[in-house]
């Protein structure tokens, strides 16, 4: 009995050290709870829901793979704000001003601004794989098994063609922005064509309708740190850490990579834009919180939208940028694919000259737009750029393992470069003021 006994008070003081780190993690994220209450700061506790869902996930991960649909509610009551408040803030903005022409060259300006920093995105991924030879020396799994993509990528016919929407229902219940947008924009010019005695009634319900939908996404909003807590302990609870420890060269690269566009790329362009980066920052934080949180750029739109408008972006602007931005400005996932693409090739042993990765660059700019409306876009363009060029697909299977976690990143610049974006087409437009609003 004596020895019994003498080995349970081994066991429970070698627990005891396990037991005194998860009570310490725990405290902590109650001390952020507290600061969050006597704030009364969104922000703050949307981060204290990514906190304890990652606690959650890492202590009992068995309770936290239930608890996903926290995550699902909240993305769905968030989906269906996006048809609705894109619809009523695109024919404000230009019915409201009958200037047609202003439309088209905030879209001129808008590509050109998109072609430019997404091409960058791609280089800088191109060039961290190449230093980090993350591939190199990845073991590959004996049967690349198999969770299919259930998509196919997107040509340049159909990019072409998926732009206009055949049924606008089918275009919000499919959740295709850029459908709707196309479809607000044509609904608001021909409104804008008719006579004034009959358009002020409907320009009236699109007002009221946009002025709504962002009331609803300030309620929405107050579920944010549920979702976020539901999502983060799913992902941690169903990926574990074991299964990160051969790619975490990876991983560091993406999020370095990241790390080297922000600073290098978006934060020169927002000095040339002359904009106030501090303000911006805070304008940002809450949206690309949600973002990074969720791995889901359309969390974030409604939020982004009443944020940069509350910094000074005329609302019209923000309308049309920030949803177009979400098919042709996704620089967090052009430098993934690029980098995605590359730890293949390492991956498999193949060696590629520069020329062919110069083809494997332009071949990327155009397959990846207009991939917003399809699941795990990313690795679908991946799969189909190394399928055209012949490399074995097995590697990106491994990618499937760590995919959630850098998907959170790719995202969080996504929205981070459509906000930027929005503030630099308005300002290129003269109508960006020189003291924002005040940010609520």
């Amino acid at each position: 009995m004596a020895i019994v006994a003498s080995l349970l008070s081994g066991t429970q003081v070698a627990a005891l050290p396990g037991l005194v780190s998860l009570l310490l993690r725990w405290l902590a994220i109650l001390l952020i709870a507290a600061y969050a209450t006597s704030r009364r700061s969104l922000t703050a506790w949307i981060l204290v829901g990514l906190l304890a869902g990652a606690e959650v996930g890492h202590d009992w991960p068995a309770v936290a793979v239930k608890l996903q649909f926290f995550g699902t509610i909240f993305l769905r009551l968030i989906k269906v704000i996006i048809a609705p408040l894109l619809f009523g803030t695109l024919v404000v903005g230009i019915a409201g001003h009958a200037d047609l022409k202003k439309v088209g060259r905030l879209g001129v300006k808008s590509l050109i601004y998109f072609e430019v920093v997404s091409t960058i995105a791609l280089l800088i991924g191109f060039a961290a794989i190449n230093l980090s030879r993350a591939g190199d020396g990845v073991r590959m799994p004996p049967a690349a098994a198999a969770e299919s993509l259930n998509a196919t990528p997107h040509t340049a016919t159909q990019l072409i063609t998926d732009i206009f929407p055949e049924n606008i229902a089918k275009s919000v219940a499919e959740g295709q922005v850029l459908q709707v947008v196309v479809f607000s924009i044509l609904f608001a010019m021909a409104l804008a064509l008719v006579p004034e005695v009959k358009r002020r009634p409907m320009l009236a319900f699109a007002e009221s309708l946009s002025e709504t939908m962002f009331k609803f996404t300030s309620l929405v909003m107050y579920a944010a740190p549920i979702g976020v807590f539901g999502a983060i302990a799913y992902t941690v609870g169903h990926l574990g850490l074991g299964v990160l420890l051969p790619l975490l060269k990876l991983l560091a690269t993406m999020y370095v990579a990241l790390v080297v566009f922000i600073t290098c790329v978006l934060f020169p362009i927002a000095l040339l834009a002359r904009v106030p980066v501090k303000r911006f920052l805070r304008a940002v934080t809450e949206p690309v919180t949600i973002a990074f949180a969720t791995a889901s750029s359309e969390a974030a739109l409604p939020r982004a939208m009443e944020q940069m408008e509350t910094f000074g972006v005329p609302r019209e602007t923000v309308a049309f940028v920030l949803p177009t931005g979400y098919s042709f400005n996704l620089d967090g996932s052009s430098l993934y694919q690029s980098l995605a693409l590359l730890f293949i090739a390492q991956a498999a042993g193949i060696h590629l000259t520069v020329g062919q990765q110069a083809v494997m660059l332009l071949t990327l700019l155009i397959s990846s737009k207009g991939t917003a409306g399809v699941a795990r876009a990313s690795l679908v363009i991946v799969l189909a750029a190394a399928t055209s060029f012949h490399l074995p697909t097995e590697p990106l299977f491994l990618l499937f393992g760590i995919d959630q976690l850098m998907d959170m990143g790719r995202t969080a610049v996504n929205v981070l470069g459509n906000c930027l974006a929005c503030v630099v087409i308005a300002r290129w437009e003269g109508e960006f003021p020189t003291e924002p609003a005040a940010l609520t």
